[in-house]
């Protein structure tokens, strides 16, 4: 008998993302080799188009571990192709989070693969594909933070280790906010199978608005500060201070004109 997920065209990336990642190799370019006479501009796409990859590769995790898990019906939904426009919600997975890094420099948790839960048995392998996007997340940071905490920043081009380090300040971000045991976030699906019946049905209501609920509290400015304090302590041990967090942000955001302390950096 063929299933959903026998089709090779079910499992074939997707032009899209193909597209995404010749943007942001062209764009990396760029900014390594100073070619745009704008370098904000590259450091902007490069970032953006790096950040967009990144939330694919988060939802094809959750998708091919709820593959693997017993969800046979993943790979008709496309999901496993990598093309962000066949997610559940492709406004809240991609328009959203990357709003929100142009704004506030923060990476939004994305949006939604549709998993049938009834088709997987066991409750690891329900927390361990909830767990498996914003672990994705960790190992981007991971490879982005690599030049820093391997002291293998020698010629590499200062643009670009402020844009690798916005990147990875995104990435870091992405994995704590998703860490977090909020009813509609990551951290809540890793612990939703240990719970009663009783505390589920109780908190599901909440579910639809646990995302609002975090970045509201973040406009608080103790917790704001209290927040990237923490992401401040988990990429300093890696190699990345203070000054390439900032300059990469203002970099990236170019419209706001050129920030003299950064460019005296440079």
């Amino acid at each position: 008998m063929t299933t959903a997920t026998s089709r090779r065209s079910d499992r074939r990336v997707s032009p899209v993302f193909v597209g995404i990642l010749a943007v942001t190799a062209v764009t990396g370019w760029a900014t390594w080799t100073g070619f745009a006479q704008q370098p904000g501009v590259a450091v902007f796409l490069f970032v953006t188009a790096a950040w967009i990859v990144s939330l694919c590769l988060h939802e094809y995790a959750h998708a091919r571990t709820a593959l693997h898990s017993g969800d046979i019906t993943i790979g008709a939904k496309g999901y496993l192709t990598l093309n962000p426009l066949k997610y559940t919600h492709a406004l809240l997975s991609i328009v959203l989070p990357v709003l929100f890094v142009i704004m506030g420099g923060i990476g939004l948790p994305g949006g939604a693969v549709f998993i049938e839960r009834g088709r997987i048995r066991g409750r690891w392998r329900h927390s361990l594909i909830s767990a498996a996007g914003p672990l994705t997340n960790v190992l981007f940071a991971i490879v982005c933070t690599a030049p820093f905490w391997l002291h293998a920043l020698d010629g590499v081009p200062r643009d670009f280790r402020f844009a690798l380090a916005f990147l990875a300040l995104l990435q870091v971000t992405a994995a704590i906010l998703n860490f977090l045991p909020v009813p509609g976030l990551d951290g809540y699906g890793v612990i939703e199978p240990w719970l009663s019946y009783n505390v589920k049905r109780q908190v599901e209501p909440f579910a639809p608005f646990g995302l609002l609920f975090v970045f509201a509290l973040l406009w608080v400015p103790s917790l704001n500060t209290a927040f990237f304090d923490l992401i401040d302590a988990v990429l300093r041990p890696l190699g990345i201070g203070a000054l390439d967090q900032y300059c990469g942000q203002e970099l990236y955001r170019f419209w706001q004109g050129t920030n003299e302390f950064c460019s005296v950096s440079r």
